[in-house]
């Protein structure tokens, strides 16, 4: 599964770059560059349909990845995919639903960047 989701996330930055001049490079600091994204998506409009399901998909597992690659998270092979960093279980799926759902105050980077303090405040760093 994680070698799926990682090319998934591979085609979230190369879409990025090409529709959206946007380069991530799996940082934290890259999700504020796809949350910009996400904006620029909802300023044209809610998304629906086959466009929020790509979106999703690519937003998700890049958001995944990012944890994975910066975290040393890895990918559960459970029905949902999730990330387990340091014992602490990350739903980037469920983020990237309530991003690209335009809820408010919701963020890719801030969802990424809490972790340190999670794993430091749980004694597992």
């Amino acid at each position: 599964m994680s070698t799926d989701l990682r090319f998934v996330a591979e085609q979230c930055v190369t879409l990025a770059a090409k529709e959206f001049s946007e380069q991530l490079d799996f940082t934290v600091d890259s999700l504020v560059r796809l949350d910009s994204v996400c904006e620029r998506l909802l300023a044209e409009g809610p998304l629906g349909g086959e466009r929020l399901d790509l979106w999703w998909k690519l937003v998700g597992a890049y958001t995944g990845e990012v944890l994975v690659q910066v975290y040393g998270g890895v990918w559960t092979s459970d029905a949902t995919p999730a990330v387990i960093v340091n014992g602490h279980t990350a739903l980037p799926f469920t983020i990237a639903n309530r991003v690209l759902s335009g809820e408010p105050f919701k963020s890719l980077a801030s969802f990424a960047r809490v972790f340190p303090a999670l794993i430091a405040r749980s004694g597992q760093a």
